[in-house]
């Protein structure tokens, strides 16, 4: 089978090289004409425009950083709306507003193009490992037509309401992470305070009910002074505005997600938006003029 993938940053690369060793020939289109190049090399096609993927594959992944980018990609000039035929189904793997989601769908039903909204969660990692966790919105006999697609990228596909309802889980996912970060952050900063090991403190409480795939993922890359993007703060910040911008269309007070909203702002004006979002300890080791590393 022939898929179309237009997106090859952090995290659409190795998802295409995945597709490309379960054995499915792939059609590539990106800005960046070296992560290009690379997946040429492994095999892959090359196309000059996201119009040329859809005029030589029937189903699309797209791989996107925020919701005006996958509105060109899809309904812009020489974009997908312009190439694909009626069937041709469109994977947005891409983490965007839900509203947004629902737009390009009833646009791209227009020209008898299916959407999915399918966000993945699990950074760079998981995607070069392929064991992401995707969640998925819009029609579910799409959903299962493309299951073994998902899976292909995926430890963990699973089906979760109507076009929209992958955007607004990914949120949820996001806004769960975000403030694991920070308490994990704020607990680290006190047992630093204190005198006690950070690392001691951090192998005591992984096995409890503190323990999380955050904490197991983060603690040690803070501790290491690692903070090389897995997922770069400056994403975060697009992700959490999204949940703010849609709590606020639906009435939802999300005072938490506000708080971290705010320090991850703090550490972009500090020049930090290019770094992991484990550097949301920096926030708090500023404030107590500390840093948290192993003893």
């Amino acid at each position: 089978m022939k898929i179309g993938f237009i997106g090859l940053g952090i995290m659409g690369k190795p998802m295409s090289k995945n597709l490309l060793k379960a054995g499915y020939e792939l059609i590539v289109n990106d800005r960046n004409t070296v992560a290009v190049a690379e997946l040429v090399a492994l095999g892959a096609e090359k196309a000059e425009t996201a119009k040329e993927v859809a005029e030589k594959t029937d189903i699309i992944i797209t791989m996107l950083p925020n919701s005006p980018h996958v509105k060109t990609v899809c309904l812009g000039e020489n974009g997908i709306s312009s190439g694909a035929k009626a069937g041709t189904i469109v994977i947005d793997m891409s983490s965007i507003a839900p509203l947004a989601s629902r737009e390009v769908s009833a646009e791209l039903a227009k020209f008898g193009i299916d959407l999915l909204d399918a966000p993945v969660s699990g950074g760079e990692p998981k995607a070069i490992d392929g064991t992401l966790s995707v969640m998925v919105g819009g029609n579910k006999e799409t959903f299962d037509k493309c299951y073994d697609i998902m899976k292909t990228v995926a430890g963990s596909v699973v089906y979760v309401g109507e076009i929209g309802a992958g955007n607004i889980t990914k949120l949820a996912n996001q806004i769960i992470v975000a403030l694991n970060i920070a308490a994990m952050s704020e607990a680290l900063v006190l047992a630093k305070k204190a005198g006690v090991d950070p690392e001691l403190v951090y192998k005591a409480i992984r096995g409890g009910l503190a323990g999380s795939t955050v904490l197991d993922a983060k603690a040690p890359m803070v501790l290491d002074r690692r903070f090389d993007p897995g997922f770069r703060i400056e994403l975060h910040i697009k992700d959490l505005q999204n949940a703010l911008d849609t709590s606020h269309e639906l009435a939802a007070s999300l005072p938490l997600t506000s708080q971290v909203m705010e320090m991850m702002l703090g550490l972009k004006a500090d020049g930090l938006e290019k770094e992991d979002h484990s550097a949301l300890v920096k926030y708090y080791e500023k404030l107590n003029n500390l840093e948290v590393t192993r003893n």
